[in-house]
C-alpha cells in the first residue's frame, strides 16, 4: 500500500501546543502538539465524552490507534488501564515525539511504530478499539476512510469497537458494506465522531 500522509487536519487551521490527559494514571499530564502542518488532536471535549461512552476502565483491553499524531486517544487509553496500545504514525517528528511522550510517561503498555496505519492493522486480531482519525482533507478522503473501516472492522475481536472521527457523520446504509454499525454518535463543532460495533455484535 502507497504511504499517505496522515497527520490530523484542524477543522480551524490551528492546533493548542499541547493537550492534557483527561483521565486515568496519567492525568494532567501534557502531550505536546507539533507545529505540522494538519495535525489535529482529539479536543479534549469529544475526549471526555467518548470516554464517558466507553466506561472509565480500560484494564485488559487491546487499542489500536491507526492515524496516532500527537497520541491522545492512546495514552488516554493506556491511562485508564489498556493493556496494550499500539500507536501508528507515519511523520517520522511525530513518530519520535510519541517515543519521548512513551518514555516519560514510563506508559509500558504503548508500543509506537513507524509506517501505514492501515497496513499495520491489516496485521491485527482479536481488538477490543480501533481510534481511526485520519486526515479531513477537506473532504477528499472518502477512500482512506473506507480502507481504513473496512480494516478496523477485520481486526475486531467479539465486542470490539471502532471510534471514528470524520468531517460528516457515516449513515448505517454506508457503514454496512464495510462491516460496521453506528452504536453512538455525536458532533462538536466541525467534527462527527462516533462508536461502531461490528454487524456480527448485533
Amino acid at each position: 500500500m502507497k504511504p499517505v500522509a496522515r497527520s490530523r487536519t484542524s477543522a480551524t487551521g490551528q492546533a493548542p501546543h499541547e493537550v492534557r490527559i483527561i483521565g486515568g494514571r496519567f492525568k494532567r499530564s501534557r502531550l505536546p502538539v507539533a507545529d505540522r502542518p494538519g495535525l489535529r488532536p482529539t479536543p479534549s471535549r469529544v475526549r471526555e465524552t467518548l470516554f464517558n461512552w466507553l466506561g472509565q476502565d480500560l484494564t485488559g483491553w487491546r487499542c489500536f490507534d491507526a492515524f496516532a499524531g500527537t497520541g491522545a486517544l492512546g495514552f488516554e487509553a493506556a491511562s485508564r488501564g489498556a493493556a496494550q496500545v499500539w500507536l501508528v504514525e507515519q511523520d517520522p517528528a511525530l513518530v519520535a515525539a510519541l517515543q519521548s511522550v512513551r518514555q516519560r510517561l514510563q506508559a509500558e503498555a504503548v508500543e509506537v511504530l513507524r509506517g501505514d496505519g492501515v497496513a499495520w492493522l491489516q496485521q491485527r486480531q482479536a481488538l477490543d478499539l480501533v481510534f481511526l482519525d485520519p486526515p479531513f482533507a477537506e473532504g477528499r478522503n472518502e477512500a482512506l476512510f473506507s480502507t481504513a473501516l473496512r480494516a478496523a472492522a477485520h481486526a475486531l475481536g467479539d465486542h470490539g469497537l471502532v471510534y471514528l472521527e470524520s468531517p460528516r457523520p457515516w449513515s448505517a446504509d454506508e457503514l454496512l458494506p464495510l462491516g460496521l454499525q453506528p452504536w453512538r454518535q455525536d458532533r462538536a463543532g466541525a467534527v462527527s465522531f462516533a462508536l461502531l460495533r461490528a454487524l456480527s455484535a448485533t
